[in-house]
């Protein structure tokens, strides 16, 4: 048992970290636009990552369910660098999906909580667009952990999605919570209960790193 704990528990953090990494590449920078820059459609971007923050996963998992299979759009293409389903490249492309609004939305949101001021202080002594950005986004740092640290919580605990797309494959594909399904089902609650229990740990500690970040960010 203690192996397979083992194995099952280093591959939710692969592709958890993956996916992590990508989605905080990708919706920081997002945040920060959509922070700092007005443009036509800015509004609808904006309504487009509130509403992927409450996006139900298995509805994404769906998604990607139908664009990697066989007779999707994507999944017809036999491309090298598409991964098919049932895979750690599927999950991974799931959680990305899972986690980047919330990664871009709550950055987003700590970049307009800096004093506007900042930037324009910035401006005046000289600096470029991007080192004023910079700058900004070195004032909201909190908010932008807290924002990778939310993704994480995110994804780390979700079922439905990666179920879905990686079909809880033995050895390949099955991570903590479809293990807990599974396990449970079968009636092994004993690993069932310790995945539980990790799961739990690790989703405490994410949420209490980022209870810990923002009670830091408060006025004293």
């Amino acid at each position: 048992m203690d192996v397979e704990l083992f194995n099952i528990t280093g591959l939710s953090l692969r592709v958890t970290g993956l996916a992590l990494l990508i989605s905080s590449l990708l919706g920081i920078p997002a945040g920060v636009l959509l922070g700092l820059k007005n443009f036509p459609g800015r509004r609808l971007v904006i309504a487009l990552i509130y509403t992927g923050m409450g996006f139900p996963p298995v509805v994404i998992g769906l998604l990607v369910y139908l664009l990697l299979s066989r007779s999707g759009p994507l999944g017809s293409l036999h491309l090298s660098f598409i991964p098919p389903l049932f895979t750690p490249g599927a999950m991974v492309i799931a959680q990305i999906i899972i986690a980047f609004p919330l990664v871009a939305g709550f950055t987003m949101a700590a970049v307009m909580a800096v004093d506007p001021q900042l930037r324009q202080q910035v401006r005046a002594l000289g600096a470029t667009q991007g080192q004023a950005a910079w700058a900004v986004l070195s004032e909201a740092r909190v908010g932008v952990v807290v924002s990778v640290v939310a993704g994480f919580g995110s994804i780390i605990s979700e079922v439905g999605a990666v179920m879905l797309v990686g079909g809880n494959i033995e050895g390949k594909t099955r991570v903590m919570t479809t293990a807990i399904v599974l396990e449970t089902r079968k009636g092994n609650f004993e690993l069932a209960i310790a995945l539980g229990l990790l799961l739990l740990g690790m989703s405490f500690l994410a949420n209490l790193a980022m209870m810990r970040l923002q009670g830091r960010s408060l006025p004293q």
